[in-house]
C-alpha cells in the first residue's frame, strides 16, 4: 500500500513539474519573439524649430475705468426744482443738470443789479461835477468806491444764484440719477455719476522685478474676458515707489473706447509689449514633456544605422518664457530640428518613425502666438 502511495506521489510530482517547465519554456519563447519582433514604426507630426522674431509681453490683469469720472453734487443745500438730464446720455460740458429752489437768488440779483446801475449813474454825475470843479475829488473818489462795491455784491449774488444749479464739469455719459424732483438735498449728497468714457484708464500692478524693463509711452493690450477683441493703449503711469508689503509696483496705462465695448470698473487682462527679439527658437507647448529628470522632447532624426530611415531621440530641453501655448526652448533644440508635436507618451527613445503632417494644428498655433506676441 506504501509502495502505491510513493509511486503516485512520484507520477503526481513528476506532471507537475512537466507542467511548470513547460509554462516556463512557453513564456520565455513569447518573450523572445516579442524582443525580437521590430516595431512598426511611429506616425507623427512635427514641426520644424526655426528661429523666429520673439516679442515679450508682461502678463497682468487689473481693473478699467473711466479717464474722467466723478459722482455729482451740489454746492449749497435746497429743494430741487427740475433734473435737466436723461439716464445714460451724453452731456457736454457746462450742460445744466440740477436746478434748485432759486426764487431767493434771482431777488438778490435783481436788487444788486439795480443798486449797481444806481451808483454807475451817480458815478457818471460825479465824475462831470468834478469836470467843472463843482465837487472835489474826495466825493468822486467814494462815488467811485461805492459803485465798485455795488459792482462786486452784484457778482458775489450771481454767483449764489449758480451754485443752485449743478452743471456738467466736463463732456460725458451721465448715469442714473439717484434723487426726485421736490427733495431737499445737502452739499455731499451724490445726484448722478457722470463718466468720460471715450478714453480708458487701466490700473494694474506688476512684480518689481518687471520695474527695469517698464518706460512711460510702452504699447499695452487689453483684453475683457469672453471678448476675443483687443484694445491697444500705451502706458501713462509708473508709481515710482514699490509697495513694502506685496513688492508690487502700481502702473496706469490709456486705452480708447470709442465703441464703448468697456465699461468703467470691468476686470481686464493687460500685455505690456517689451522690445521685439530676434534668433528665438518658440515650439508649441504641447511638444514638451516632464519627467523626474527634465523636460525633453522628442526629436526625428536619421537613423545611426541606416541614414534612409527615421528614428526618434528623445532630448532634454531647457525652457524659458512661456505664453499664449508656445515656451521658448534656451537649449536641448537646434535650428532645423524636427520635433514632435503630439503623442509622446507612446513613443520611445530608438523608435522608427514616418512623418505626417497633413493635419498638424500646433505649427498653425505657433506660428499665430508668435505672430501676436509671447511672453
Amino acid at each position: 500500500m506504501v509502495k502505491r502511495f510513493i509511486i503516485a506521489i512520484l507520477l503526481l510530482g513528476l506532471v507537475g513539474g512537466g507542467l511548470v517547465g513547460f509554462n516556463l519554456f512557453r513564456d520565455n519563447m513569447i518573450a523572445q519573439i516579442f524582443a525580437n519582433m521590430p516595431r512598426p514604426p511611429a506616425t507623427v507630426s512635427t514641426i520644424e524649430a526655426q528661429p523666429v522674431s520673439w516679442t515679450p509681453m508682461i502678463e497682468a490683469i487689473g481693473t478699467v475705468n473711466a479717464a474722467q469720472g466723478v459722482d455729482l453734487t451740489v454746492e449749497t443745500a435746497g429743494v430741487i426744482k427740475e433734473i435737466a438730464f436723461q439716464p445714460n446720455t451724453q452731456v457736454e460740458a457746462g450742460a445744466m443738470l440740477i436746478r434748485l429752489d432759486d426764487v431767493v437768488q434771482k431777488a438778490d440779483v435783481e436788487a444788486a443789479r439795480t443798486q449797481a446801475d444806481l451808483e454807475k449813474s451817480n458815478l457818471a454825475r460825479a465824475q462831470g461835477l468834478t469836470r467843472r470843479g463843482v465837487t472835489t475829488n474826495v466825493s468822486l473818489d467814494q462815488t467811485q468806491a461805492a459803485a465798485e462795491a455795488a459792482e462786486a455784491q452784484l457778482a458775489r449774488a450771481m454767483a449764489v444764484l449758480e451754485q443752485r444749479q449743478l452743471t456738467a464739469p466736463f463732456a460725458g455719459t451721465i448715469g442714473l440719477p439717484r434723487v426726485d424732483l421736490g427733495q431737499y438735498v445737502t452739499p455731499g449728497t451724490i445726484v448722478a455719476t457722470l463718466q468720460d468714457i471715450s478714453t480708458m484708464r487701466v490700473d494694474f500692478s506688476l512684480p518689481e522685478q518687471d520695474l527695469p524693463n517698464l518706460t512711460i509711452g510702452q504699447k499695452i493690450e487689453v483684453r475683457i474676458e469672453g471678448l476675443d477683441e483687443t484694445f491697444a493703449g500705451a502706458l501713462t503711469g509708473i508709481d515710482p515707489r514699490v509697495d513694502p508689503a506685496s513688492r508690487l509696483v502700481a502702473l496706469r496705462g490709456s486705452i480708447d473706447n470709442p465703441m464703448g465695448k468697456l465699461t468703467p470698473g470691468q476686470f481686464v487682462r493687460i500685455r505690456v509689449i517689451l522690445p521685439a527679439e530676434s534668433g528665438v527658437i518658440a515650439l508649441p507647448q504641447t511638444t514638451v514633456s516632464a519627467s523626474l529628470y527634465g523636460d525633453y522632447v522628442y526629436i526625428v532624426r536619421p537613423s545611426e544605422a541606416d541614414a534612409a530611415q527615421l528614428e526618434l531621440r528623445q532630448v532634454f530641453v531647457k525652457l524659458g518664457r512661456r505664453s499664449g501655448g508656445v515656451v521658448e526652448i534656451v537649449e536641448g533644440v537646434s535650428p532645423g530640428d524636427q520635433v514632435v508635436t503630439a503623442g509622446q507618451n507612446r513613443l520611445s527613445n530608438g523608435q522608427s518613425a514616418t512623418i505626417d503632417n497633413s493635419v498638424n494644428p500646433a505649427a498653425t498655433a505657433t506660428g499665430d502666438a508668435i505672430a501676436g506676441g509671447t511672453e
